[in-house]
């Protein structure tokens, strides 16, 4: 997690989070954290939520039929539990997101189990249509309590650069 102080006034400070364009260097890997415990009611409401009516996700008899015994947490949640990990990391400065790409699954999730994260600067380039910003791509991995990687994506983001954030236009 990225945090930083700015000073705003005399004796008065302002946290801020988030990288600029300008902070990523490919190659670099940050770790999110704090990691988040997953229950089964967070995994029922966002089933419920986002009206995805597989059984798999809340019908413990159901899922007690399948390979895995029990019920296996929802894997658009554990995406959007990622990528909601790394914000403070790297999109808390983002203009937009422009993408995700192979998103991979690669090993069920349950309730109880905790997840972290971190992601990987694979790329950066300036953006040709908008001088203020530039594109970072980056690898997203996370991991269940055993360190077992269980998703993974790649993440493409509009990030602006030093002095064009919308969070230095309003004094956030």
């Amino acid at each position: 997690m990225v945090q930083n102080v700015k000073q705003i006034g005399p004796q008065r400070f302002r946290e801020t989070f988030g990288r600029h364009y300008e902070q990523f260097e490919i190659g670099d890997v940050y770790e999110h954290r704090p990691g988040r415990t997953i229950t089964e009611t967070d995994n029922i409401w966002f089933t419920l939520l986002t009206m995805n009516t597989h059984p798999m996700h809340f019908d413990e008899q159901y899922a007690k039929a399948s390979e895995f015994g029990k019920c296996i947490v929802c894997s658009p949640f554990t995406v959007a539990l990622m990528v909601g990990m790394s914000v403070t990391d790297v999109s808390q400065k983002a203009i937009a997101n422009l993408g995700w790409q192979d998103i991979k699954m690669t090993y069920p999730l349950f309730a109880g189990d905790t997840l972290t994260a971190e992601s990987e600067v694979l790329a950066k380039r300036e953006s040709a249509k908008r001088p203020g910003a530039g594109i970072v791509t980056v690898k997203t991995k996370g991991f269940n309590q055993d360190g077992t990687l269980v998703c993974e994506f790649t993440r493409v983001m509009l990030i602006a650069k030093d002095g064009h954030s919308v969070e230095e236009r309003v004094g956030y």
